[in-house]
């Protein structure tokens, strides 16, 4: 999982208690420090190391721009000057986090030191004045515990909106004929979202097998090694090297292509000329740390990166159809395909060998690990695009062929009306953490619509501000 850097930038507001604010914005490093929190600091930049001064604000900008933060601390250890963090805010164009220490009761005099919680209101004003963006954790204690869980995920944030900003997707070869379904316009997802295409034809990913084949033997051995102790392989020894020589060249054509993740044309043409199925490589380059969808799914890929962005454990992503409903469980549904869940993901040993609907080796079947998980699919169509986002948990049910899991959600129907009703296809990615409230709080930063299909908004909200 991707360390987040952060500029750290505390600021006070002069008629208020200067040392009280300094003594803040030092127990605020320190409990950074301990929470292993990489930060840009601002220390050297005036006597208090604060933000205050509109004379620090460019050289402040500089700084964190040269450093590559991926998002801005606003730490208000007293009222804060909140015309400098919106300036400073808006020119760096990062997510923002506003927080500020609890205010002490006031002293025997009456006089109160800080104000805090003031500042805050008045900042989140100019903010919006602005149109910055911003996350705010509620107004609590350094040693509270929503100190560090919403600075968690708040970096959680940052790196999806970091991923999102970066996404550069290796296209390998067109959409399927028949799945007008995961057609997109590459003109508009890079015009609205700087998404990048890498588009390679499939001869070029043969040619790179061969290549692979010619001066890569041990990195095939390797794979093979690694197939064979983490699943049951039904298949010829010939026809898992292929598995293993396939793997080695998308790799290679993602490093070649500067991609983090990959929509390939899984059928039927790669099978004419390799004579495997794809499955198994994408499985194992997902547990790499490279999301594979298939069918040249461009908003597949998309969501894949989206969701294992937002998990705080660096968990890997499952990508599933919506297939069936549970024959006996009115809210239960059968997510399933051909082989695109990790080997990590998998409840036991998965098998490596035929599929359901095809006559070629090489995808895998295994049932998915049980628990609580985020299900969600980035689309759009007419210009408008949505990320439809929610829980669900895992049940039992009928075992079924490929990669599979049968999963419960709190109202099937109105899920299914979602999807139908669009912009969504039968195309969807989870992940076995709850990353709800991190999706949805990026969203804001990236453009997208929140579309939960549960109504959970209040609930997330809550959760987002610390009850």
């Amino acid at each position: 999982m991707s360390k987040v850097r952060i500029g750290f930038a505390p600021t006070r507001r002069n008629i208020f208690s200067a040392p009280d604010a300094v003594k803040y914005a030092e127990l605020t490093r320190v409990k950074l420090d301990q929470l292993e929190i990489d930060f840009v600091d601002i220390a050297e930049f005036n006597e208090d190391g604060l933000l205050y001064d509109e004379a620090d604000l460019e050289p402040i900008i500089e700084k964190f721009k040269a450093a590559n933060i991926q998002g801005l601390f606003l730490p208000h250890t007293n009222f804060g000057t909140e015309y400098v963090c919106a300036r400073l805010a808006k020119a760096l164009g990062v997510p923002v986090l506003l927080w500020g220490p609890r205010d002490e009761r006031p002293d025997e005099d009456g006089i109160r030191l800080r104000d805090t919680q003031c500042g805050l209101f008045a900042t989140g004003k100019v903010l919006r004045r602005f149109q910055v963006p911003f996350t705010y954790m509620t107004n609590c204690r350094l040693d509270d515990p929503e100190f560090e869980r919403g600075i968690t995920d708040f970096l959680a944030v940052c790196r999806v909106v970091s991923a999102f900003n970066s996404i550069k997707i290796l296209q390998i070869g067109p959409r399927p004929y028949d799945f007008l379904t995961t057609m997109c316009n590459e003109g508009e997802l890079l015009e609205k979202f700087n998404v990048q295409l890498a588009p390679v034809p499939i001869p070029e990913l043969i040619a790179e097998i061969h290549q692979v084949k010619k001066v890569a033997l041990s990195e095939i051995d390797v794979t093979v090694m690694h197939c064979q102790k983490c699943t049951h392989v039904q298949m010829q020894q010939q026809d898992l090297e292929m598995v293993a020589a396939l793997k080695v060249a998308m790799q290679n054509l993602c490093r070649k292509y500067g991609c983090n993740a990959i929509a390939i044309q899984c059928w039927t043409a790669l099978q004419d000329e390799i004579g495997i199925m794809p499955c198994a490589a994408n499985a194992m380059l997902i547990d790499e740390g490279i999301p594979v969808v298939c069918e040249t799914d461009i908003h597949g890929a998309i969501t894949s990166i989206l969701i294992e962005a937002a998990s705080r454990e660096g968990k890997k992503s499952i990508f599933a159809d919506w297939t069936v409903r549970h024959p006996d469980n009115e809210n239960g549904e059968l997510l399933q395909h051909c082989g695109l869940f990790p080997f990590s993901a998998a409840r036991e040993k998965p098998t490596l060998g035929y599929p359901l609907a095809f006559s070629h080796p090489g995808a895998v079947a295994a049932e998915a690990k049980h628990g609580e998980l985020t299900l969600c699919r980035f689309d759009g169509d007419n210009g408008e695009y949505s990320l439809l986002l929610g829980n669900a948990k895992a049940i039992e049910g009928p075992y079924t062929k490929g990669t599979y899991l049968w999963v419960e959600v709190a109202n099937l129907k109105r899920l299914e009306e979602k999807i139908v009703s669009g912009p969504y296809i039968h195309h969807v990615s989870g992940i076995h953490e709850d990353v709800v409230p991190i999706l949805y709080e990026a969203c804001k930063y990236i453009g997208v619509t929140v579309d939960l299909y549960d109504p959970i908004e209040e609930e997330v909200r809550a959760y987002l501000r610390g009850e």
